[in-house]
């Protein structure tokens, strides 16, 4: 039996993308890095409402798109959990895949840095701080 996964959300109401949306990108990210398993049950709508002090109805709409994706099913009484479909990325195909759910992201930096008229130097001295931070102890090999 698979619990809840130990998995958070977090989100920011003031960066302009819409909150159903970052959680579904979130459930996406996770389960294509592995970090959420298949089979692993997502927490329940009233728990990630509560915590993220949203209105129920958008954590439900994030579910029932993604449960239309593909990425979630529903498992009647007991909730939402990653799809058997959805395998971690692994070997070449699994870094090519992830690097196609990181482009839109990249394009969307590199249009608003050319309209604030920063240089590509400039942006980079100020992703790399941020990458540093989220990298983990263990630095990765499949860069």
């Amino acid at each position: 039996m698979h619990m809840a996964a130990a998995f958070r959300f977090v989100v920011s109401p003031s960066s302009g993308l819409p909150i159903y949306r970052q959680l579904m990108d979130q459930v996406r990210h996770q389960a294509a890095a592995g970090r959420l398993a298949p089979g692993e049950f997502l927490p329940s709508i009233r728990q990630v409402a509560e915590e993220l002090q949203v209105n129920p109805m958008t954590v439900s709409k994030a579910y029932s798109l993604l449960e239309r994706e593909g990425v979630l099913e529903n498992v009647r009484g007991r909730g939402m959990r990653v799809a058997d479909a959805v395998e971690p990325n692994s070997g070449s195909a699994g870094l090519r895949r992830r690097k196609e759910q990181l482009r839109p992201l990249l394009e969307q930096l590199a249009a608003a840095a050319y309209q604030l008229g920063l240089s590509a130097d400039q942006v980079r001295s100020m992703l790399d701080p941020l990458l540093e931070e989220h990298e983990p102890d263990d630095s990765r090999t499949d860069r």
